[in-house]
């Protein structure tokens, strides 16, 4: 019994088909959601509520420094373009596997190793987008946030503003992208249990390397020649008796077999 890592099957297959069904379920939003963000849908705005409202740091720092000469702030992730770019930037990459594996699948050549370091992956960059968009903003020491404001407080600030549609996106968003996280923790936890070592999986792997072995070893010849010589031979084609057969079988004093 060997532990097979690259060629290795799956332990359930149900798991593997029906658990793209709520990957796609969720991609598709979340591609459209971080499509309507860019390039600045509601960013500087909701920096500059909470900045107002004594809830986070200013986006005038930014103007101070210009004014002054002076080397720029550190922009807080959570309002960074870098963070906008990035969320359209994974979601694209995440339909992108999406597919390639549909299709690895449907050509059974996606296995649990690719599947484990699919779903790490993708855990991993979500994980980034979920920290950037509920990010800390400690740019002013006087007003440190530990998570952005429209999730900390929900929407009612925004209403003098006439932001809440925009704050009900950017929480709708949020709640897409730690959707889609669960799901791949969900497929990295499955694959990684497909990954585990199992005897009954290793032997039949086993087995049919053996198999194959011994059809490879043996050689088509061998088959052929056994199967020629259980083939029952012809019988011998008897030359049919006729007056003239009979007539010069007489003249050379040979009679036909009686009977």
């Amino acid at each position: 019994m060997a532990y097979r890592i690259l060629r290795r099957p799956w332990r359930a297959k149900k798991p593997l088909y029906w658990g793209m069904v709520p990957e796609l379920a969720g991609i598709i939003p979340l591609l459209v959601l971080f499509g309507l963000q860019q390039p600045d849908a509601y960013r500087s705005l909701f920096w500059r509520i909470g900045a107002e409202n004594h809830l986070n740091s200013n986006p005038n720092m930014i103007l101070y420094a210009y004014a002054n000469h002076e080397p720029l702030p550190p922009i807080p992730f959570v309002w960074s373009q870098t963070l906008t770019n990035y969320n359209v930037a994974i979601s694209i990459v995440a339909l992108f596997i999406l597919l390639a594996k549909m299709i690895a699948t449907i050509m059974q050549v996606f296995f649990p190793i690719l599947g484990t370091v699919v779903g790490l992956c993708l855990t991993a960059l979500f994980t980034v987008s979920i920290y950037g968009q509920a990010g800390p903003d400690y740019a002013d020491s006087r007003y440190p946030s530990p998570v952005a404001w429209y999730i900390r407080y929900g929407c009612s600030v925004a209403e003098p503003y006439n932001a809440v549609k925009s704050c009900m996106m950017a929480k709708g968003t949020f709640a897409a992208t730690v959707y889609m996280l669960s799901v791949y923790v969900a497929q990295s936890a499955f694959a990684i249990w497909a990954m585990l070592p199992n005897k009954q999986l290793d032997m039949m792997d086993d087995s049919d390397d053996d198999d194959n072995d011994d059809d490879y070893h043996r050689g088509p010849s061998k088959d052929k020649g056994v199967a020629v010589e259980m083939q029952p031979t012809p019988p011998h084609p008897q030359v049919p008796f006729t007056p003239r057969t009979q007539a010069f079988h007489a003249l050379e004093r040979k009679l036909p077999f009686r009977g």
